[in-house]
């Protein structure tokens, strides 16, 4: 690995720039637009000139991505079946992270930025996101594969020796780990929400994320001969509990009320988000989470009966508990399934006869009922409908209403523009729980997820615990992977933590469900489709005027398979072996090289 004495120009770099500059917040696209033939510029004067530095790195922040409604489908939380046979092997691009181009953009930048003429404060601040981007996309790659050529230099295609061999798991969690520091040694600790620097990472962003590492490294995914009891764990929760004190004397807190977190942008909950602004930036939660007839077409994806059934009742505990206030019969919570639930659930999910007042619909309720619904919304094998769904194969009777924003009319649903949070306070709260709890601290967690569950609504019961009974470290394990599943429902967790945890076996060959709606007179037979749609139309219906059966999604009768041992370390591609012969396989791939740490 060579650093070239003489750079080269780059002139893609500066193609790609004019592409972010007109959308990204935080450069200044008049200044820049007045530059003649930028295209002609090379690195040394893209250093030398504020304005193109801050381009240049504006078109790196992709990196942390968007939102995306369907990132839950791997798990059990919403419908679509993903893991069928040989969903990931060795020559797709299932599952594969390689992103050394982005990488060697950010190791230029840490090179040049200091041969430039830049004042040393912008020059630090360059410097301090450039290294938390490289660990950051280092760390995702790892989470991935394992160990990786950590290369921290810019190699050229053409001139430098591409033919690097991963370092260790060890090595690369070391190297990560220094650029992290690195980055939060350069960094303004805050970025507070009022500054104009706002949506840049900051040295509270990249310590969470350090915490967040480490967690990773204490894992069982890895260090699966030990999972539970290594020597990372300790150093997990001291960092954790450093992130979790430090945040916490600056002011970060849980949102008061949990539709607000992303509603309400720029809130106390916030620790690092992508910011969205119509027209320029926009994204596709809306569009994909709403009822087709309130959207552009049908909803993405849909939550599954297996997920409703995993929020607990008002007072913290299933619904088939029998210690619980509101314990309910399988029979009988199917009946009933939205009385009496943790108030994230309202405001998580929509369901038959749901108000819902979106696109400024006053009171409007939301039906899915075949037959009754419209067609794009509508789920169900009711033969008096006279009619066939077209959705079973996708749909469950239910929506996603987290994070939409429902004032938008259904003309406007494209224009979504609230900041994707990609780190919340309460996860860093989560993540110092769990560190407790495996360092043997078990009051600690229960604290943390005593104020999580508090903010939910949940009651706090007579002995104050809001329904966690947790009294040893398996339990309350159970627990923090429990509040995980339902706090951060439809964010992107559910999959990667099974994963990190090593229990995707809980995946395996599980259905997925949802449930139909038939609309019922008050002695209990089927109302007649006529009578159900008039009263439909004046949103007349509530939920206990259905009675509810189980459908399984798709209908065509496909489970889900085994989630096999290999997917804890995924495959690099063939073709990224076919280039560069010095790099190893992993093991259960075909290859030699360890991804663990146990090595």
């Amino acid at each position: 690995m060579k650093i070239k004495q003489k750079k080269s120009k780059i002139n893609f770099i500066a193609s790609l720039v004019m592409l972010m500059i007109s959308s990204f917040y935080f450069v200044s696209c008049e200044d820049v637009l007045d530059i003649e033939d930028i295209n002609n510029y090379d690195p040394e004067q893209i250093w030398n000139d504020e304005n193109l530095a801050n381009a240049y790195m504006a078109n790196l922040y992709p990196l942390f991505g968007n939102w995306s409604i369907g990132q839950d489908s791997y798990s059990q939380q919403l419908t679509g079946i993903r893991f069928y046979p040989d969903m990931i092997t060795v020559t797709n691009g299932n599952f594969k992270n390689w992103d050394y181009d982005r990488i060697r953009l950010i190791n230029q930048a840490i090179v040049d930025v200091q041969e430039g003429t830049l004042p040393q404060d912008m020059k630090d601040q360059i410097l301090g996101q450039a290294y938390f981007m490289r660990a950051y996309i280092y760390f995702d790659m790892i989470k991935y594969h394992g160990g990786i050529p950590y290369i921290k230099v810019p190699q050229d295609r053409y001139n430098d020796d591409l033919h690097v061999a991963r370092n260790s798991t060890k090595e690369s969690f070391q190297y990560l780990v220094e650029d992290l520091d690195s980055a939060i040694a350069l960094l303004p600790e805050r970025i507070g929400p009022n500054s104009n620097e706002y949506g840049k990472i900051d040295g509270n962003f990249a310590l969470a994320f350090k915490a967040k590492v480490a967690l990773y490294k204490a894992s069982p995914q890895f260090n699966p001969s030990n999972p539970w009891s290594n020597s990372y764990w300790e150093d997990a929760y001291t960092i954790n509990k450093q992130a979790y004190d430090q945040l916490s004397s600056q002011g970060y807190a849980l949102t008061d009320d949990y539709s607000d977190i992303f509603l309400e942008e720029r809130g106390p909950e916030v620790v690092f988000a992508v910011i969205n602004t119509y027209p320029n930036k926009t994204a596709n939660w809306d569009v994909g989470a709403r009822p087709g007839s309130e959207s552009r077409g049908p909803a993405s994806v849909t939550p599954t009966w297996e997920f409703v059934k995993e929020f607990p009742m008002l007072d913290g505990k299933m619904y088939n508990d029998p210690s619980s206030s509101y314990f309910k019969t399988d029979e009988e919570f199917l009946m009933d399934y939205w009385s009496d639930r943790d108030p994230r659930f309202d405001k998580s999910i929509v369901w038959n006869g749901k108000l819902y007042e979106v696109s400024g619909k006053s009171g409007k309720r939301q039906y899915t009922a075949l037959g009754i619904a419209h067609e794009l919304d509508d789920f169900g094998v009711n033969p008096q409908a006279a009619v066939n769904s077209t959705n079973l194969d996708r749909y469950s009777g239910f929506f996603v209403l987290k994070a939409s924003k429902l004032s938008y009319t259904q003309a406007e649903v494209e224009q979504y523009d609230v900041d994707y949070v990609l780190m919340r306070f309460a996860e860093v709260m989560i993540n110092y729980a769990e560190t407790a709890n495996e360092t043997g601290r078990l009051n600690e967690a229960m604290e943390i997820l005593k104020v999580i569950r508090k903010r939910a609504g949940i009651e706090p019961g007579v002995d104050g615990n809001y329904g966690i009974s947790a009294t040893n470290q398996e339990e309350m394990r159970e627990a923090i992977l429990h509040e995980r599943n339902i706090e951060f429902s439809f964010e992107g967790h559910r999959f990667w933590d099974l994963r990190r945890l090593r229990m995707l076996d809980r995946l395996d060959n599980t259905t997925k469900s949802g449930v139909e709606a038939i609309a019922i007179k008050p002695d209990g037979t089927a109302m007649p489709i006529g009578e159900a749609r008039n009263k439909a139309d004046n949103y007349e219906l509530v939920e206990s005027d259905f009675k509810y059966s189980v459908l399984q999604v798709p209908f065509s009768g496909v489970k889900v398979n085994s989630v096999p041992e290999t997917y804890y370390f995924f495959p690099i591609q063939q073709e990224i072996l076919d280039r560069n012969n010095n790099l190893e396989q992993n093991i259960g791939w075909g290859g030699t090289f360890n991804p663990t740490l146990e090595n």
